[in-house]
């Protein structure tokens, strides 16, 4: 999802994004990190962590740039 935000932050573009998939993927991950706080698993924290930042940063760069597309 990383180069996903790059590529939007650049060109502002976002009509090839999915919303429905971007708030799957939040919930998803953000299910991981609740997982490992309650397994005291650092690396899992960490890594989901970065993913929910990436995708919840899509998903508002979505709806700043939606009017645009």
């Amino acid at each position: 999802m990383l180069p996903q935000l790059i590529k939007v932050i650049k060109t502002k573009e976002t009509a090839d994004l999915s919303v429905t998939m971007i708030g799957v993927l939040i919930v998803g991950v953000s299910l991981w990190v609740y997982y490992g706080f309650l397994q005291n698993e650092v690396p899992i924290i960490l890594s989901n962590s970065f993913s929910v930042v990436v995708n919840l940063t899509l998903l508002i760069c979505w709806f700043r740039f939606r009017e645009k597309s």
